[in-house]
């Protein structure tokens, strides 16, 4: 996939409508469309790249601080017992899109499948953002803090 294809990247370029709750130079957060449970978030490098194996070292350092830093706040807005991160690289592990997924869990609930997804309402979406991107200001870390 090249990027004048990727939905990532028209997100990331602003082409493309998402429930944003994280942006700097490099990285971007937003809420999955198809999400497994409410608050399920991808975070993405803004430039394009077809798997961790092309990410730069310290962009990919970078990237997995950001994600820690959701990945509290997605925590704290959510009330979930606790959060699954998963990252597929390649075809034979499922990966269509270069991302983290940053998903929150419950004691006694099984994880969908991701084929199992319906999409979910925008609105809803945009009040799980906003609750998550109140987490986030209230932090005040960065991912340099890390």
């Amino acid at each position: 996939m090249n990027e004048n294809f990727c939905i990532f990247c028209r997100i990331a370029q602003k082409q493309a409508v998402a429930s944003r709750v994280y942006e700097d130079e490099k990285i971007m957060a937003f809420l999955d469309i198809r999400p497994l449970n409410k608050g399920h978030t991808l975070v993405i490098p803004k430039a394009h790249y077809e798997n961790i194996f092309d990410v730069p070292q310290e962009l990919n350092a970078y990237l997995h601080g950001v994600t820690k830093q959701i990945a509290i706040a997605v925590k704290k807005a959510t009330g979930a017992d606790g959060i699954t991160i998963i990252q597929q690289n390649g075809k034979a592990a499922n990966q269509d899109i270069p991302h983290v997924h940053v998903i929150p869990r419950y004691e006694g609930k099984k994880m969908p499948r991701f084929s199992e997804t319906t999409e979910a309402d925008k609105e809803e979406l945009n009040v799980i953002a906003a609750k998550i991107q109140k987490q986030l200001a209230n932090s005040a870390r960065t991912p340099d803090a890390f």
